[in-house]
């Protein structure tokens, strides 16, 4: 706690900082009128943020190799990125969005204020919204914009926040482990031994992280599937969906959908919000619903 509050510190307001991740485009709050400035001299502003307010909702089967069958058909909400006082209208937009969706576990891999440091009243204000809505249990984690200081309010609204930590979700005999990690990105405290080190090793696992920038370490400590965010998709893309900037030290393929290394496989959501300015061009905002699948329910 004293190393991520001290880390906060000294860093969240920084544009530059020496070592990994040297620009933080966030951070410059200067060069987002450019932005908006440009985009509406293109005649793509309006356009853009109509488009961030279409969320998109993505539903996939994931085949887990180590899933108990008590556990096939759980499905999980996965949301990230929501930065949820970037506007006035969003948090709206979000909740019309998940009202009739079903799922048994909802995930939230961070980033839930659009500035990186300031007053979060907002932000804890559009959480007990959120949470009003989801349908059972919520488990959440830290992204880059995050502050330590949220993890209280949160909690007491009925998030389970995992820092480093993993939890055990139990079905009669049958176990399924979900652990989250502190930010990879910005701050880089991900401790894959104290989240991963006591989970089984032929255990079903999945791993929350805010980027896909730790995927190596997620692979090695050997989880089954990786959920995570932060790239927005590139959230400004090219014709085709090519993003223009990932800001994620990742191969560009990480930057949205599925993925695999080594025998992990990884989902990267291009979020349901917007960071800097609230617009999309060419990259619908999501949120995903994952069915996860044991092995003994397909065919041989």
């Amino acid at each position: 706690m004293r190393q991520r509050l001290g880390l906060e510190h000294d860093f969240e307001t920084q544009v530059f900082r020496r070592g990994t991740h040297f620009f933080h485009l966030e951070n410059w709050y200067s060069i987002h009128g450019l932005i908006r400035g440009t985009l509406r001299l293109l005649g793509l502003h309006d356009r853009g943020r109509r488009n961030a307010q279409r969320i998109t909702v993505r539903r996939h089967e994931i085949a887990l190799p180590n899933l108990p069958q008590a556990f096939d058909g759980c499905t999980l909400l996965h949301l990230s990125d929501l930065h949820l006082d970037i506007n006035d209208t969003f948090v709206d937009t979000l909740l019309e969005a998940i009202a009739p969706l079903r799922y048994d576990i909802c995930v939230l891999t961070g980033d839930y204020r659009a500035r990186t440091f300031g007053r979060f009243d907002r932000v804890l204000a559009g959480l007990v919204r959120l949470r009003a809505q989801i349908r059972g249990p919520a488990f959440a984690i830290l992204g880059n914009h995050d502050t330590l200081r949220l993890v209280p309010a949160m909690e007491a609204m009925g998030y389970r926040l995992l820092v480093n930590e993993f939890t055990c979700i139990a079905r009669g005999d049958d176990r399924l482990y979900l652990a989250g990690v502190d930010d990879a990105h910005f701050y880089r405290l991900d401790n894959f031994h104290r989240a991963a080190d006591e989970i089984p090793a032929d255990a079903a696992s999945v791993l929350l992280c805010h980027t896909p920038e730790a995927y190596r370490h997620a692979a090695h400590a050997g989880f089954d599937l990786m959920l995570c965010g932060h790239t927005h998709g590139g959230q400004i893309c090219l014709p085709g969906g090519m993003p223009v900037l990932t800001d994620a030290d990742s191969p560009r393929r990480f930057a949205r959908g599925f993925w695999r290394h080594h025998d992990m496989i990884g989902y990267t959501s291009v979020g349901a919000g917007t960071s800097i300015i609230d617009v999309r061009l060419n990259c619908p905002p999501e949120v995903a619903l994952h069915c996860l699948r044991s092995p003994a329910t397909r065919p041989a």
